[in-house]
């Protein structure tokens, strides 16, 4: 049953035997005679694709959960801790400020997980990429996961130096005339961000000329510190270099709102013990963090 759930999931017995450390004959071999004692198809197969038919779609749902109630039984004896592989996509800022620093921690206290994370911030498909949750920066898109709010970031508008000794500091949103921002290109649409302000209490979106744009985080702080432009980012990611003082907070009178953290996970799919307490853990490593999101 593990094997073929990771064949559907991966749609690939390539990549089914990569996941599960068997040879691929072995997998084709194992869908085979599980085929035969059932007498129904479970796969197709071309030589381009490979899909569930009708009855594999039905019963892989119906494998999800057996498999979870056996991983959660035999979990219960002996005070046996969650194992095996847990696939995690994050969005990289947050690995590398947030998820990594704590992963020690985590990994000390279930020593039989092996943790694979991969970087991003495009909505992934989960069944089919074989990941078993997503952290995500930003406002969910719409999607059929269930979507588990962990954290808020304050968001910052900032400017170098330079830039603001050659274009003059503005001090108010109204007198951005004549400035330009850092453009940042949204992964969804391709289109430019707009600033974002709280003035008088209501959120006012203002596009201002961009001559550069990027579509990485780490790009944008660097286009900034070179003096191309301004930009808004999370606090926690602009801290060392305002304490350089490589990068200046302006209009802080009139802020950006804030950025929701989300965990994002199938709502088909029983989560398995390791998948639950990432989880767990994930949402309290945000919570003891929270203080310094603002």
């Amino acid at each position: 049953m593990r094997v073929f759930c990771r064949v559907v999931e991966r749609r690939s017995f390539t990549l089914a035997a990569g996941d599960t450390g068997l040879p691929r004959s072995t997998v084709t071999d194992a869908v085979k005679q599980l085929e035969a004692r059932l007498g129904v198809q479970l796969i197709q197969r071309t030589t381009r694709h490979v899909s569930p038919t009708l009855d594999g779609e039905a019963y892989y749902q119906r494998c999800l959960s057996i498999l979870a109630d056996i991983e959660e039984a035999e979990g219960a004896f002996v005070g046996a801790k969650p194992k095996g592989m847990l696939r995690v996509d994050v969005h990289g800022t947050l690995a590398r400020h947030f998820v990594l620093p704590g992963l020690p921690s985590f990994l000390e206290t279930y020593p039989d997980i092996e943790f694979y994370m991969s970087e991003g911030d495009r909505l992934v498909d989960l069944v089919r990429e074989g990941i078993d949750c997503v952290l995500r920066v930003g406002v969910p898109q719409d999607s059929d996961m269930i979507v588990r709010p962990v954290a808020t970031l304050e968001e910052i508008t900032l400017a170098s130096p330079a830039y603001l000794e050659l274009n003059g500091t503005p001090e108010h949103p109204d007198k951005l005339d004549g400035h330009r921002m850092v453009g940042f290109r949204s992964s969804a649409t391709g289109g430019l961000l707009p600033l974002e302000f709280i003035v008088d209490g209501q959120v006012r979106n203002m596009s201002i000329p961009a001559i550069v744009s990027v579509n990485a985080a780490e790009s944008l702080h660097a286009a900034a510190r070179c003096g191309l432009g301004i930009i808004q980012v999370p606090r926690y990611h602009a801290e060392r270099y305002i304490a350089s003082g490589e990068l200046i907070q302006i209009l802080k009178d009139f802020p950006p709102t804030k950025t929701p953290v989300s965990l994002l996970y199938p709502r088909n799919r029983q989560l398995t013990p390791r998948v639950r307490v990432f989880i767990d853990w994930l949402v309290k490593l945000f919570a003891q963090q929270r203080a310094g999101f603002g």
